[in-house]
């Protein structure tokens, strides 16, 4: 049974704010570090890299607007420290220096780590009913 965001028991909105918060983080940084790239890239492909990367990060904080703001939604906070994101986050922060296939490694193993905590914040606002932080989690994963 789905729920309006408004009726969530107080476990519910705990346990759904925090896996919100936790993609919250690795969007965050992950977002800086294609924003870095973005600036950094050079060689051959700099072109297609550093378009791509932008559309990387202009998603990136789309996406960063969406969960923070479904989280106030269903009234939790959205934890906006950026020294807890980056401590907190799966996703490690990264220099922006190296060649661009290292660029792309560590910004593929980003995404992944995104989509797997994604994943993981589906199943938990699906155990409570609340279809549409479910449907934001499949969106952004």
């Amino acid at each position: 049974m789905s729920h309006p965001s408004h009726s969530l028991a107080t476990e519910a909105v705990s346990e759904i704010s925090a896996v919100l918060n936790q993609s919250l983080y690795e969007t965050v940084v992950t977002t800086m570090m294609a924003q870095n790239f973005h600036w950094n890239v050079t060689g051959m492909a700099f072109g297609p890299l550093h378009a791509l990367f932008q559309e990387i990060y202009e998603d990136h904080f789309v996406g960063q607007d969406e969960l923070a703001e479904r989280t106030k939604t269903i009234g939790g906070t959205a934890g906006g420290k950026l020294a807890r994101m980056v401590k907190q986050s799966k996703v490690e922060d990264h220099a922006g220096d190296g060649d661009a296939p290292a660029m792309i490694t560590a910004l593929s193993a980003a995404q992944k780590t995104i989509a797997a905590t994604l994943v993981g914040a589906i199943d938990v606002a699906e155990k409570y009913g609340d279809q549409l932080t479910a449907d934001l989690g499949i969106e952004r994963a």
